[in-house]
């Protein structure tokens, strides 16, 4: 059985982007509690660790020395007369007290789970907080202040480790893709909505790299209102062969839940099924594995789905019936059934037929143009 660890701090919940912003950090605590409900933190294989803050140098590794000063001035809740310059202000990406701090434990979580996944303390490592993937080196973006991902993956490669990086996020995953767009060390895969209509307006398959990153940056945009059919056969059909390829010796997961029908910050209509299958099948894939949380805006859901991941990395089957003594303690929290799992959902009909024939041709670029080209 394969060793796990999961990364969490209560001091989470110390920190809020603000009542009208709709990441809910509370939904990690949910997440956390469902996941200790289901007795998956008690597992012979299994190990809790203590979430702790990144360093600047850390920090430094991607992010800009102007940029970490602005976050620290920006620490203080108190917006900034140049904080448009790097993002920071009123809208996606407010100035709120404790940001910087957050941001650090986010990263900092990131950072160990690389370390511990490394150095074989463990196989699977899980920060359900990380996975802030928009965040740019000198820009906040996207409901993100620091790239936990694009920090932890920089610490791999000092070490000389190869790693990819999958990302299934409703948006795609453009902060990591710009970090590593121009090496071949690092290879980048995001399925996500197509940037026609979906922020950042970034990840269409023509964007493949830059220099010796040529072929290692990999985007299949979907078409709004796909399904978890088209979604599974989109990874199918891409993943395991890049995977193969490359032959990284750990794999990065940023496991964003905003794909889901019901989100409402996405067009897609995935449902916990699909995500699930996609999970088992990166857990066959990873040689080591560092999965990271992601976006989620239906907070029931994002409880659910993470704790359903954390079930499959641990070799777990769960029953269908949330426990009942969760159930009473977040009677106003959004499970009005008490299950688990939700049916599944299909698009038929013609427009999923021409949905179906853009994610075929999408396929057949990456195939052609970036795995038929790939060294083993």
């Amino acid at each position: 059985m394969r060793k796990t660890v999961f990364l969490y701090t209560k001091e989470y919940q110390r920190f809020d982007y603000g009542p009208s912003h709709p990441l809910r950090i509370s939904r990690l605590a949910l997440a956390y509690e469902l996941i200790g409900a289901f007795g998956l933190l008690d597992l012979p294989n299994t190990c809790f660790i203590e979430a702790q803050r990144a360093s600047d140098a850390d920090v430094l590794s991607f992010h800009s020395r102007e940029y970490l000063d602005a976050l620290k001035e920006a620490n203080t809740g108190k917006d900034l007369l140049y904080g448009p310059f790097f993002g920071i202000g009123p809208g996606d990406n407010p100035a709120f007290e404790g940001l910087l701090d957050w941001s650090l434990l986010v990263a900092g979580a990131s950072l160990q789970a690389a370390s511990l996944v490394d150095g074989g303390e463990a196989d699977i490592a899980f920060n359900i907080a990380g996975g802030l993937h928009h965040a740019l080196a000198s820009r906040a973006s996207g409901f993100c202040y620091i790239n936990d991902a694009v920090v932890a993956i920089m610490s791999l490669l000092k070490k000389g480790r190869r790693v990819v990086y999958i990302d299934i996020d409703a948006h795609h995953g453009d902060g990591v893709q710009e970090a590593f767009y121009r090496t071949d060390r690092v290879l980048t895969i995001s399925i996500h909505e197509t940037g026609t209509m979906l922020f950042p307006g970034t990840g269409f398959e023509n964007e493949t790299g830059e220099g010796r990153g040529e072929g290692y940056s990999v985007n299949v945009p979907m078409p709004p209102y796909s399904d978890d059919e088209l979604f599974l056969y989109a990874f199918r059909e891409t993943v395991p062969a890049l995977i193969e390829r490359f032959r990284p010796d750990v794999v990065f997961t940023q496991l964003g839940v905003d794909s889901f029908r019901s989100d409402p910050l996405a067009h897609l209509n995935y449902t916990v099924n699909g995500f699930c299958e996609a999970v088992k099948m990166i857990k066959e894939l990873a040689p080591k594995w560092v999965a990271l949380g992601g976006g989620g805006y239906d907070i029931p859901n994002v409880a659910k789905a993470w704790t359903l991941a954390w079930a499959i990395m641990n070799g777990v089957e769960l029953p269908d019936a949330i426990p009942p003594d969760f159930l009473a303690r977040n009677a106003d929290a959004g499970f009005p059934d008490g299950r688990l799992r939700s049916e599944g959902y299909s698009i038929e009909g013609e427009r999923k037929e021409r949905m179906r024939e853009e994610v075929e041709r999408v396929v057949a670029f990456v195939k052609e143009k970036v795995i038929a080209k790939m060294v083993h």
